[in-house]
């Protein structure tokens, strides 16, 4: 017997490292091509140029402003960039990495929640899952923050089956980490995360509730650490968070990047805003993926076109609902122990409700939240690769003693109806993804029912061998099954990979000969200023910063907010310290207020200053300005020749 659960512990193993290569593959080829995110690679090029910049996470060389987020994911990227060079594909190795650890880390933490085969489905499930594959290939934090939980879980998990401290910590510790990487949106995992633990803790309620009361503490110190050590520094030394509107961290971390995200008060600059009534294109899917995410809704996850479309999560979500719900209901049936694999009731209890909550906190706050990327929702996709895990297992098993039989065969053929009937309205047509989804959902049912005909291993002999052909009858379902679910997931990984799609926002992008010949022009006059240019807002320029590594005056962070004052400005022009300014906008349209180029140094430099765009090369007029008061061309040349 030990030597045949040895194989099966080999053969498993064997099944989740081809599982894990077949998401390194997903998530590594072609990488570099992937196009890159100017603002949070411009906080890493200036991170890279002193360990103040590095601490603060200073977005451009000068650090006096900072991105709007803790810095720890960008730490790896600049340990990364050190090791490997500053690249496309350096910048974005770490979340590569983590996005690809976390496949065999849910196996590990889902096998010890079920069994091999839930765990086996949950990795796949993840691996597979588009909005992870892209989340991981892109130079943005989510998907270490992913992994940060997935490994918080496992710990947490290690700590309710030993009734040990020390795990519980450290699970608190990781969660407080994904805060540092993610801020509130690593929130979404804790209520479930926590019950898990409660509930499945072993001991009197008293001992647990001593043990949660230590973890919060944890949890706290580890989340607020990096905010608390900014205070230490003096303020003048420490650089305004952007987004903020006092300059701090905190105020950046729970009102810009808290309160009012989830309002929808604080908006992508430069970003889609979706319009209710317009008539989008449907012709391709290339054309329905450029659609902005549709508004709040109970179906919004759900939707059959957009960038969090169903066929990169909603598609997933649906089958892990209609299955791991009742899965995990039967799986809290009166046995004080499960008969299979002897874990206590109170973990099986623990489990649901952990993953349950997990589950439908994302569900509910993804649904309504007014400003959403498809990024965001990484917070709970484990859930949903555990929820898919456990329902498929659950449903395909052949055991008598998961409930009963006849309620997983009709949840299996609900669930495998839904999921053709979905990949049918997700493609607009019934191509080739479509029967194999159907061909495959149907062969999965006959398995599953097939399995449930043959005779059982009840009562028989103890000398007698264990029938093999159910089990494998069950493997073949879930092999199925799995292929119905993930035939369009993976359809829509290989186009992602291939369209090079990314989650980042391109915030501060330029276009190439535009950038080219700022950075040009600007190098050639600079007449030994310390600043590059002055920028029209932090949020435009950060293309400009990775490509020269030189400070910048930012005139306004978000929403126009006015951060060098005219009369600051007209200082360090005197001073020489700046030449020239680059405004890439126009005061035009509503909620001017909000508008950097409707800003009182903005305009000034408009009415005052010389346009050189055109001597620079660049295809209009209003771009690149030489400021007030800064010497001329000629007499440059003039002081030079005396």
């Amino acid at each position: 017997m030990e030597a045949r659960a040895a194989s099966r512990d080999r053969l498993a193993w064997a099944a989740v490292a081809a599982i894990t290569l077949a998401a390194a593959v997903l998530r590594l080829y072609h990488l570099g091509q992937v196009l890159d995110d100017p603002f949070y690679d411009a906080a890493v090029k200036s991170m890279t140029l002193s360990w103040h910049n590095f601490f603060f996470g200073a977005f451009e060389p000068g650090a006096s402003v900072s991105i709007d987020k803790p810095p720890v994911d960008l730490w790896l990227q600049v340990a990364s960039v050190k090791l490997f060079g500053f690249s496309s594909t350096s910048l974005k190795l770490p979340e590569a990495l983590a996005g690809i650890a976390a496949v065999p880390l849910l196996f590990a933490a889902v096998r010890r929640m079920w069994s091999t085969p839930a765990a086996l489905t949950a990795a796949a499930a993840l691996a597979f899952m588009p909005i992870a594959v892209i989340t991981s290939r892109s130079d943005t934090m989510d998907g270490v923050m992913m992994a940060l939980i997935v490994l918080a879980l496992l710990l947490i998990l290690r700590a309710c089956e030993r009734g040990s401290s020390g795990w519980l910590l450290g699970g608190a510790a990781l969660l407080g980490v994904a805060f540092d990487v993610k801020l509130l949106e690593s929130l979404v995992a804790v209520p479930g995360l926590a019950l898990l633990a409660y509930l499945g803790l072993p001991g009197s309620r008293r001992r647990r509730l001593l043990q949660m009361l230590a973890a919060g503490a944890v949890y706290l110190a580890v989340a607020l650490a990096w905010l608390t050590a900014t205070l230490l520094v003096p303020a003048h030394d420490r650089p305004y968070a952007i987004g903020s509107t006092d300059g701090s961290a905190w105020n950046a971390a729970f009102v810009f990047n808290g309160s009012d995200r989830l309002a929808g008060k604080s908006p992508e600059p430069g970003g889609t805003v979706y319009e209710p009534g317009h008539r989008y294109p449907v012709a391709t899917q290339e054309e329905r993926d450029h659609i902005p995410i549709v508004p709040p809704s109970v179906t919004r996850l759900l939707a059959t076109v957009g960038p969090l479309s169903g066929e990169r999560l909603g598609l997933e979500l649906l089958v892990g609902l209609l299955l791991g719900v009742p899965a995990l209901a039967f799986g809290l049936r009166s046995y004080p122990e499960d008969p299979l694999d002897g874990r206590p009731r109170r973990l099986r209890l623990a489990v649901a409700v952990g993953t349950l909550v997990w589950a439908l906190t994302g569900i509910v706050l993804f649904s309504h939240m007014i400003r959403l990327h498809p990024r965001y929702v990484e917070s709970f996709t484990p859930a949903v690769a555990i929820l898919l895990g456990i329902g498929v297992a659950w449903a395909c098993s052949a055991g008598g003693d998961r409930g009963p039989w006849r309620a997983r065969l009709v949840a299996l053929a609900v669930a495998l109806a839904a999921t053709a009937y979905y990949v049918e309205r997700l493609l607009y047509e019934r191509s080739g993804i479509w029967w194999l989804t159907l061909v495959c959902a149907l062969a999965a049912l006959a398995l599953a029912a097939g399995a449930r005909r043959m005779p059982s291993a009840q009562g028989r002999e103890l000398d007698a061998p264990r029938p093999r052909g159910r089990a494998l009858l069950g493997a073949g379902a879930v092999g199925l099954t799995l292929v119905a679910v993930l035939a369009l997931p993976l359809r829509a990984d290989l186009t992602a990979i291939e369209d090079r799609v990314s989650d980042a926002g391109y915030v501060g992008a330029l276009p190439a000969a535009e950038e080219q010949l700022v950075s040009a022009y600007v190098r050639a006059h600079q007449d030994g200023a310390r600043y590059e240019l002055a920028a029209e807002s932090s949020t435009e320029i950060g293309a400009l910063v990775v490509k020269d590594a030189r400070p910048i005056v930012v005139l306004t962070t978000y929403n126009g907010r006015v951060f060098t004052s005219v009369a600051k400005l007209r200082r360090l022009i005197a001073a020489g310290e700046v030449r020239y300014a680059f405004l890439n906008t126009f005061c035009a349209g509503p909620a001017q207020s909000l508008n950097a180029a409707c800003s009182a140094p903005v305009k000034w430099v408009r009415a005052h200053g010389t346009d050189v765009s055109l001597a620079a090369g660049l295809r209009q007029g209003g771009l690149l300005y030489l400021l007030p008061g800064a010497p001329t061309i000629p007499a440059r040349a003039a002081r030079a020749r005396r």
